[in-house]
């Protein structure tokens, strides 16, 4: 049948290649050539296009292996002959360990883990690493195992001698002389094993007498002098050292115990003794800085507790307080804060000066003016004989004492706030009461008189904007606006004694003017220049600073100008102020301090400051001017001032 030929002609080519397979392996056993075999694939045949069918029904045969023998080499051309190179000496590598070899060395590491160095004997980690040595000299494992053992056995000796163990210490240096006798660890060890035998007593000594509670008397038989007596024989003993830092550990509680209780001096004191003791030692530092911090800390506290009591108003008890934080520690932070305010307590009721302040009403909505606190100090009020101007009623010059700090209102008193006043009290104003006051009559160039006219109005008669400084009124009237004001406020409002106003006004000047004693080169304030001229008419004035030019004929609103170095503004120009005082010609007999010169009854007050409409020498720091108490003029105004405490 065709399938059975077909497979008869398989079995024989596979038969075939069995044998040549065969051939193959025994030549290439008996007949090397090199070493190397070369097989020779079959050249590939390229297939040919069939149809389809033939190539189903022919069978695939695996392609024969074809085996060929090596090529002979080709005959080599007569040559010189070199001498082939030695071959290299092989690299025998080291043998791996027995069996035995590794199981004792596992037995080794587990005795050394286990803390048997040296015992029992013959099962300790030092004699079976010497075990595998004996048997392999070259082990590099064993020989580290025993590097490590003698390692140990150093540690573990120091740390004997360290805690005193002499017995301990003796079997350990024994164990190590047995590895080696040589090298500087094992004859240091042997050397203190020799100074323990002779300290030892003494620690022991030291001992019983820390237990009577003789750790520093009597003298000369105390713990303190038989540990520095071991310290001298041995300086590096443990023993010793921790007996003294316990003998300075209880000088260190009873010194942090009288910092407790604030006795700083006896904490001290105490420290002092602990210092001989272990002289710079770590505890010692640490205790002084941690008492040092409970110094700092009860003195911050009890400033904590000044400045409280500072701001309750009870300035006094604050000062006690401060003085006991500063026994405490003198370089006490925030103290000259602190000295700054209570001066400001004892002086401006805890305000500082230049602080502007603005009271509320207590009883309704509303604000009083600004007020700026005038610093204390001294002046000269007056003008000097040398003055070409002087006038007889500005002198004789005497020092003045500002000894209690007051406040001065920041601008004068605008027509806004003094209507607030009338609309509240509905009090009528000596304007009105009398039905006339003095206005500025352009068209003349003076001052004239005029009915009708009341501090609703401004310079010219006409109605006033709300912040023009308010005019037309008197000293009755503004002596009554400051009571309002107390009453609404509850502070002490009143009008500047003429001492204070000269005072402000020279904010620390002794000048001619408050900015110096010639012209002003720029607009200060409002005065009269050269180079003003009148809205309507053009009018110039007779006497004026030369070259000057403040932008404004009559008042200003106020706050167009700068304020002085006080902090106050138009105290020298804009309008002519009100005072307290009465009029007096001269200073004969005149109070030294502040406050204001006043005989019941006086029919007239002193009015100061330069106005819009003032002549120069009517400008200076010194010029006062007397005027009945119910004058009224387009010229004069007022400010208010009241007091801190």
């Amino acid at each position: 049948m065709p399938g059975t030929e077909i497979v008869r002609k398989q079995t024989v080519l596979g038969g075939a290649a069995g044998i040549a397979l065969l051939a193959f392996a025994l030549c290439y056993r008996f007949y090397p050539i090199h070493g190397h075999i070369v097989l020779r694939s079959p050249t590939p045949v390229e297939p040919t296009a069939a149809p389809d069918a033939t190539l189903r029904s022919a069978p695939v045969l695996p392609p024969p292996v074809v085996t060929t023998a090596p090529e002979p080499a080709p005959t080599p051309a007569p040559a010189v002959q070199t001498p082939a190179p030695a071959p290299a000496e092989p690299i025998v590598p080291a043998p791996p360990p027995t069996k035995e070899i590794a199981a004792t060395l596992k037995k080794a590491d587990k005795a050394f883990d286990d803390g048997r160095l040296f015992e029992p004997k013959d099962t300790n980690a030092l004699a079976l690493y010497r075990k595998v040595l004996a048997d392999d000299p070259n082990n590099a494992a064993a020989a580290a195992g025993v590097e490590k053992v003698h390692n140990s056995l150093l540690q573990q000796a120091n740390e004997a001698l360290d805690r005193g163990d002499e017995r301990a210490t003796a079997k350990l240096i024994e164990a190590i002389g047995g590895i080696s006798k040589t090298g500087d660890d094992y004859t240091q060890l042997t050397a203190r094993l020799k100074t323990l035998k002779q300290v030892a007593p003494l620690l022991t000594h030291a001992a019983d007498l820390m237990q009577q509670g003789r750790s520093i008397e009597p003298a000369g038989d105390n713990a303190l002098a038989v540990y520095r007596q071991v310290l001298t024989l041995d300086p590096t003993n443990k023993l010793a050292d921790q007996g003294l830092a316990q003998i300075e550990r209880d000088f260190l509680d009873r010194a942090l115990a009288s910092a407790a209780q604030d006795d700083y001096a006896g904490a001290d004191k105490i420290l002092d003794q602990a210092a001989a003791i272990r002289p710079g030692s770590q505890n010692l530092l640490d205790t002084r800085t941690r008492i040092e911090g409970i110094r700092r800390q009860r003195a911050a506290n009890t400033m904590a507790q000044a400045n409280s009591a500072l701001d309750a108003g009870d300035p006094n008890l604050a000062e006690m307080l401060a003085q006991k934080a500063l026994s405490l520690t003198p370089d006490l932070a925030g103290i000259d804060e602190f000295n700054r305010k209570l001066r400001n307590a004892r002086l401006y009721a805890s305000f500082a000066p230049g602080q502007v302040v603005t009271d509320k009403f207590l009883d309704r909505h509303g604000d009083a003016p600004s007020l700026v606190v005038i610093p204390t100090g001294s002046f000269v009020m007056g003008s000097s004989e040398n003055d070409s101007e002087r006038r007889p009623t500005e002198g004789p010059q005497r020092e003045v004492k500002i000894d209690a700090g007051f406040a001065m209102g920041r601008d004068e008193i605008t027509v806004g706030e003094f209507g607030a006043f009338v609309s509240d009290t509905s009090y009528a104003t000596d304007a009105e009461r009398i039905g006339t006051s003095t206005i500025y009559d352009e068209e003349s160039g003076r001052l004239i008189e005029r009915r009708g006219v009341t501090w609703r109005d401004d310079y010219l008669g006409a109605r006033a904007t709300d912040d023009l400084p308010v005019i037309h009124v008197s000293w009755n009237d503004a002596i009554a606006y400051t009571k309002w004001l107390a009453a609404r406020t509850g502070k002490a409002y009143r009008l500047p004694s003429e001492a204070e106003f000269e005072y402000a006004l020279r904010a620390g000047s002794t000048t001619r003017y408050p900015w110096g004693d010639s012209n002003p080169s720029k607009p200060l304030e409002n005065l009269t220049g050269d180079i003003d001229r009148s809205p309507h008419f053009r009018r110039s004035w007779a006497k004026a600073f030369p070259k000057y030019d403040d932008g404004y004929w009559g008042p200003a609103p106020i706050g167009k100008f700068p304020a002085d170095a006080f902090g106050l503004r138009d105290m020298d120009g804009n309008v002519s102020e009100w005072t307290d005082d009465c009029w007096h010609d001269n200073y004969t007999r005149a109070p030294s301090n502040s406050h204001a010169w006043v005989n019941p009854g006086c029919a007239a007050h002193v009015i100061r400051g330069g106005s819009w409409g003032s002549a120069p020498d009517q400008v200076r720091s010194s010029y006062r001017l007397a005027a009945p108490a119910d004058t009224r003029s387009a010229r004069v105004g007022f400010r208010v001032a009241r007091d801190l405490l």
